[in-house]
This record gives C-alpha cells, sequence and structure tokens, in this order.
C-alpha cells in the first residue's frame, strides 16, 4: 500500500488532544480525592459553561446541593464557603471536557472543509469523536449514580469512565502513528506481538481494578505493605465473602489490585526480557525499555500512595503514570504489529 502524505498539523492537533485528555484525567483525579465529584447536581451542556456569577447564583447552586443526599448524610452543616471549594474543581473539570470537544470538532471540521480527512483517517477520526461524546455522558451517568440515597459514585461507572479516557487516548496515538509510519511490514516475532498484547490487556485490567478501588475508597484503609494489617488477607472476610460480593469489597478489590500489581511487573519484566536480542528499531526498544521503567516507577508508587493513605497528589500521580504505562503498551503493541494497520 502506498504512504500517503498527511497534513502535520493534524498530527499536531491529534497530539494536543491527548495532552488535553491528561489534564482532564489529572483534574478528574483531583475532583474525585477531594469528594468534589457531585456538587454540580444538573448537566447543562450549554448553560453550565458559566458559573455563579453574582451572590444570589451562588446561594441557588447551594440550596440545588442541599437536596441531595450527599450534603445530607456526608457534608451536613457545610457553609457557602465549603461549597464553593468543591464546586470550583467539579465546574472546571466539566469546563475543560466542554474544551477538548471544541478543540476537536473546530480542527476536524476545518480538515473536512479542505478536503484532508478522507477514507480510513475520515472514519477514524468520526469514531474518536463518537468516543469523546460517550466520554461525556458517561461522566453524567457517573455522576448520577451518586444523587441517590447512597451518596457515592458507581465503581463499576468510574470505572468505564476513566476506560473510556484510555480508549480515547490509545485511539489517538494508534492513529498518530498510522500517520507517521512508514507503511512498510514490519517483521517481529509473532510470539512478541503476542505478548505486547497479552500486557496491554494485563495493564488495561490492572487499571480497571485501581478505578474499582478509588470508587470503594479501599485506599483509605489496610495501609500496610505487602501485608494487609499483618495479615495476608483480612481474615475477618473468610468464610463470610461470597464470590459474588467480591467486586463490591473494598479490602477484597485492594488485595486484587496488590498482587495483580506484582504479576503485572514480573510479566513486563518478561516482556522486556523476551525483546532483548530481537532485532527491532530503536524507537521500538526505547518504547519496551520506558515500559519496564514506568511499571517499576508506578509500582512503587502504589506502594508509597497506600503507606500514605492517599494523598491527592499521590493519588492523582498513580492515576497519571497508569495513562503513561497504558499509552505506552498502546504503541508497543503498534509497533510490532506485522503491518501498519489503517482499518477502525
Amino acid at each position: 500500500m502506498q504512504k500517503v502524505k498527511y497534513n502535520r498539523a493534524i498530527i499536531y492537533w491529534l497530539l494536543s488532544g491527548v495532552f488535553l485528555i491528561l489534564a482532564m484525567v489529572i483534574i478528574g483525579g483531583i475532583t474525585r480525592l477531594t469528594g468534589s465529584g457531585l456538587s454540580i447536581v444538573e448537566w447543562n451542556v450549554i448553560s453550565g459553561t458559566l458559573p455563579p456569577l453574582s451572590e444570589a447564583a451562588w446561594v441557588r447552586a447551594f440550596e440545588q446541593y442541599k437536596q441531595f443526599p450527599e450534603y445530607q448524610k456526608l457534608n451536613f452543616g457545610m457553609n457557602l464557603e465549603g461549597f464553593k471549594q468543591i464546586f470550583w474543581w467539579e465546574y472546571l473539570h466539566r469546563l475543560l471536557g466542554r474544551m477538548i470537544g471544541i478543540v476537536f470538532i473546530v480542527p476536524f471540521l476545518y480538515f473536512l472543509l479542505k478536503k484532508q480527512l478522507t477514507g480510513w483517517l475520515f472514519k477514524r477520526l468520526l469514531f474518536i469523536l463518537l468516543l469523546g461524546a460517550a466520554q461525556g455522558i458517561m461522566g453524567w451517568v457517573m455522576v448520577k449514580s451518586g444523587l441517590s440515597e447512597n451518596p457515592h459514585v458507581s465503581h463499576y461507572r468510574l470505572a468505564a469512565h476513566f476506560c473510556l479516557a484510555l480508549a480515547l487516548i490509545g485511539v489517538i496515538l494508534w492513529t498518530i502513528d498510522d500517520l507517521t509510519s512508514s507503511g512498510q511490514p514490519r517483521h517481529t516475532p509473532v510470539r512478541l506481538r503476542r505478548l505486547s498484547k497479552i500486557v496491554l490487556a494485563a495493564i488495561l485490567l490492572q487499571v480497571i481494578f485501581g478505578a474499582f478501588v478509588a470508587g470503594l475508597k479501599a485506599g483509605f484503609s489496610y495501609n500496610t505493605y505487602p501485608l494487609m494489617n499483618g495479615e495476608f488477607f483480612p481474615s475477618h472476610l473468610k468464610g463470610y465473602l461470597a464470590w459474588s460480593e467480591v467486586l463490591n469489597n473494598g479490602a477484597a478489590v485492594q488485595f486484587i489490585h496488590r498482587w495483580l500489581g506484582v504479576l503485572l511487573l514480573l510479566l513486563i519484566f518478561f516482556f522486556w526480557h523476551s525483546s532483548r536480542g530481537q532485532h527491532l528499531v530503536y524507537a521500538t526498544q526505547l518504547i519496551l525499555l520506558l515500559i519496564l521503567i514506568t511499571a517499576l516507577v508506578q509500582f512503587g508508587l502504589g506502594i508509597v500512595t497506600l503507606l500514605f493513605a492517599v494523598p491527592v497528589s499521590l493519588g492523582v500521580l498513580h492515576q497519571v503514570v497508569a495513562v503513561v504505562l497504558f499509552s505506552l503498551a498502546v504503541m508497543a503493541v503498534h509497533r510490532l504489529s506485522a503491518g501498519s494497520s489503517v482499518s477502525v
């Protein structure tokens, strides 16, 4: 297949999207860890762009918040100043989401009118736009799960929200690699290609359990390592925890997340070791090495975050490094592919 040259501005545009989504992940992490995610109880795509601009508007927003269980059960007695503090993080999170939508849609329409988006690229970018829309909808579905008698966001919906963010980043990076690759078949060992896909799947599984830990606030208990308060597994759960309850139990989910991390680190080391001696281009070798280094950093950071009972800074950093690790794994899968795929 003949390689088609594309406008480099398209690549820069897509890269800017990756960094904006990463910023969204950072603010989203701060929003979650500061307990700010349920402070805005409506989803107004247009009118919600502006924050309250007068004292009366602030009072109205606060009175709306008071009607929901989070205030009544968790934050009863909070004053207006306290409400403003949690409001701003959620507002910034939603505002950045709107900005990302504009940053994607406006250049998309511009490049489309200039006839620079054709064939597979048009379909891929349309898919990215649909993913972005799904991410916005899932964000509200996630928030809505906490506007109930149980004022806690569903950890399943939190995981889905985070995975959609990763999917966006992954598809964008895959597209960038398609645009910048030579288009020539890459002859890499089948075993190494399969390993790269297994590593990516394992990272995604660990990320999902990390989101479960966050959603269940499981990181605030059992803040010892490697044992859980002196035990391999909490003894009070033995014999009482049914298999159907495992994914809803914070202690059990934290236990799985701990040991999945160990297995993932061993798998990544095996993946990197298997690549040694193979005739890979330097850029691919560097990505595989960076995966190993990032996994080591993430493993150590996870332990430190746990020992310090999840301070906001470490919790957010742990989440960001997870995104970086996932991104590197996506790039590794692409570069170890037999050829440059251009399918959606």
